[in-house]
């Protein structure tokens, strides 16, 4: 399927005959980047424009803060928003920053590793550019809890806010705090806002 857009319009929802197979919907991601593309449970494809420089620039920060707290502590991998995964609800979502267990990575092929592959990360972090709807991304965060994600932060520069999921309980609302302490599976990880905000 070799179907490529322009950044005029997006983002756009896409709905086929037929769901893409997972290897055509690599193929199409393939053929659009940089835009980012996701696939919804029900098939539609979700094609979004690329990150702004402001966007960008905090997740890179962001994505570089868990990296370097991940390969000190040793328990796992962490992949930045280009890592999609392919959820047990048949959707493929590419979170900003996410982490990983070798646990669960191990439970992966070598060939599963190289695609989408079919587990939920255990740590997700989405991050607001000016351009998402918040209802948009909170039900996003809701959707990574139901698919398996044991924390997920929703981080708001825009408020300099942060909120944060877990299973079972009520989402919590941080209002312009200093530092996040990480619980669950990435206990012991801190980001600190004052290099996110910067």
């Amino acid at each position: 399927m070799n179907l490529a857009l322009n950044e005029s319009g997006l983002p756009v929802c896409l709905r086929f005959e037929r769901p893409m197979t997972d290897e055509e919907f690599l193929r199409f991601c393939a053929a659009n980047e940089p835009m980012r593309v996701e696939r919804e449970t029900n098939g539609e494809i979700v094609v979004m424009s690329p990150a702004g420089f402001g966007t960008g620039r905090i997740n890179s920060r962001i994505t570089r803060c868990l990296d370097e707290w991940a390969e000190v502590d040793g328990r796992g991998a962490v992949t930045d928003s280009n890592g999609g995964y392919a959820l047990p609800d048949g959707s493929v979502r590419a979170p900003d920053a996410a982490w990983i267990s070798t646990h669960r990575l191990a439970s992966l092929s070598e060939e599963q590793k190289t695609g989408f592959p079919p587990v939920c990360p255990e740590f997700v972090i989405e991050l607001r550019s000016p351009s998402d709807n918040l209802v948009d991304l909170q039900a996003k965060m809701e959707m990574w809890i139901a698919n398996g994600a044991e924390v997920a932060w929703l981080i708001d520069p825009l408020e300099k806010a942060v909120t944060i999921y877990r299973p079972g309980e009520q989402p919590e609302h941080l209002a312009q705090p200093t530092s996040i302490q990480g619980t669950g599976p990435i206990v012991g990880f801190e980001l600190v806002l004052a290099r996110i905000w910067a």
